[in-house]
């Protein structure tokens, strides 16, 4: 039990996504204290929290520490880098043996590493939780992924089950692993969404320059796949943005926004990690070099001018729609597929234990990719435990063995009047290559023993074999 100046959690960076988060601890029963640099930050927490629980902000920090009931609990939602270090330097000497702090921004998991290590050496346990959901999921409930030591989890257990996102009542958040394990997954995650969010701006484009899709069209189109297979937050979020007029000018506000994406770095640290540790995942590659490729818009608005285009032919909508639908589908899978995949493998590369099924439950609300075919997903593993790769699942085969069709015609039309589609090229190549079982391969190793003396294996016998050539 808690006193009348005793908090039982504490969150530091009262930012929009802060306070929600803090708001959202106070109103499932459980006080709450706010800690910012800057005073009105803190203030606006108290004007917030006034009918919301049991809640205290301020921007003496002495306050903040002393107020917390021990062990303390303490949530830093600030920015990832040097300002997690700086925070961590500024707690430090008012933290007792036991207590616990959180990482809740999206660090790289080699910092949680090292910021675990060295808290662990001064007494403190350390936990990287990513949280996804923007502004509204921290205050209405958050997808959350913890891990670190298991021994501290319980401490926090019951607060992050209360804010947590729920599907079909059950919390969407679960204790991954060890160490980085928290952060890791919501890496992946991010990647994921970087692939799932390039997929439907292609097909966007498709659909609008071949099909003549108006917005309207494309709102009502994206509102009635929501309703099927294709069910998640990005579909349904299209929807919503294809049909908001321009608060400014007149028309519609998604023809008015500039076509320069930009990143804050999760997604290319997905795949410099994949190709780090061998494995492939060419559909979120592609997505994040296309944000780079459309932050060079001079340039290609300079090249759209001097290269000649193919002779646009349009297509029959109705036609369209209809094999757009499971070619968005396939390649949807296809994304969760590789991003799963890495997690698999980095589960074992760092000794994480991941569990495929846990994670894609508690990704089935809250978060950014929530989506319909998470529950499949998590049915796939559960049923399968130690399942390699979501394409080796039978329940999957029909699933997507039915859409490839769609998702060749589609790409044949992008193809031919050159309209990019790169992340499902990348989706549908990778799905091919993963089901041929002889690549030619042999020709580049041929070549690597050629030109360097690397050597290669056989088919037929055993060993390393070099040739003169």
């Amino acid at each position: 039990m808690h006193t009348e100046n005793t908090y039982e959690f504490g969150l530091v960076g009262l930012g929009v996504m802060g306070r929600n988060f803090i708001l959202n601890v106070a109103e499932n029963g459980f006080s709450a204290q706010g800690y910012d640099l800057m005073p009105e930050k803190a203030e606006a927490l108290r004007k917030e929290g006034a009918s919301v629980g049991k809640t205290a902000a301020t921007s003496d920090l002495n306050e903040f520490v002393s107020a917390l009931s021990r062990p303390r609990k303490i949530m830093l939602l600030v920015p990832a880098g040097r300002i997690v270090d700086q925070v961590i330097e500024d707690l430090l000497p008012k933290l007792e043996e036991g207590d616990l702090l959180i990482d809740g921004g999206n660090s790289h998991f080699q910092d949680t590493d090292r910021r675990e290590a060295y808290l662990k050496s001064k007494g403190i346990f350390f936990m990287g939780a990513g949280v996804s959901g923007g502004a509204e999921g921290a205050r209405k409930g958050p997808s959350i992924m913890p891990g670190g030591a298991a021994e501290i989890y319980p401490e926090i257990q019951p607060i992050f089950e209360a804010v947590a996102a729920r599907y079909k009542g059950v919390p969407c958040v679960a204790y991954l692993g060890p160490g980085s394990a928290g952060n890791y997954v919501k890496m992946v995650h991010n990647g994921i969404e970087y692939g799932l969010m390039q997929l439907t701006g292609e097909f966007y484009q498709l659909l609008a320059e071949l099909g003549g899709f108006t917005n309207a069209d494309l709102s009502e189109v994206f509102g009635l796949w929501n309703q099927g297979r294709l069910q998640s937050f990005l579909i349904e979020i299209s929807s919503v943005i294809f049909s908001q007029k321009d608060p400014l000018d007149s028309g519609d506000l998604i023809d008015k926004i500039l076509d320069k994406a930009k990143q804050k770095g999760t997604g290319k640290w997905t795949s410099q990690n994949g190709m780090d540790l061998g494995i492939p995942v060419p559909t979120i590659d592609t997505s994040v070099s296309m944000r780079a490729m459309s932050a060079l818009k001079a340039n290609r608005e300079t090249a759209d001018r001097m290269y000649e285009k193919p002779k646009r032919t349009l297509v029959d909508k109705a036609e369209l729609e209809e094999v757009c639908e499971p070619a968005l589908y396939f390649a949807f899978v296809m994304t969760y597929a590789q991003g799963l995949h890495q997690l698999s493998e980095a589960s074992d590369e760092y000794g994480y234990n991941l569990n495929l099924a846990t994670i894609s439950e508690i990704w089935r609300a809250g978060c950014i990719i929530r989506a319909r075919v998470l529950d499949d997903i998590a049915s796939a593993f559960r049923s399968a435990p130690g399942l390699p790769h979501l394409l080796l699942s039978g329940d999957f085969v029909d699933r997507v063995s039915n859409c490839v069709p769609a998702a060749r015609i589609v790409l044949q039309h992008a193809i031919s009047n050159g309209i990019p589609m790169p992340a499902l090229s990348a989706s549908l190549s990778y799905f091919d290559a993963f089901t041929t079982g002889r690549l030619p391969m042999n020709l580049i190793q041929a070549q690597r023993d050629y030109f360097g003396s690397h050597t290669y294996q056989r088919t037929d016998r055993d060993g390393t074999f070099h040739t003169e050539w």
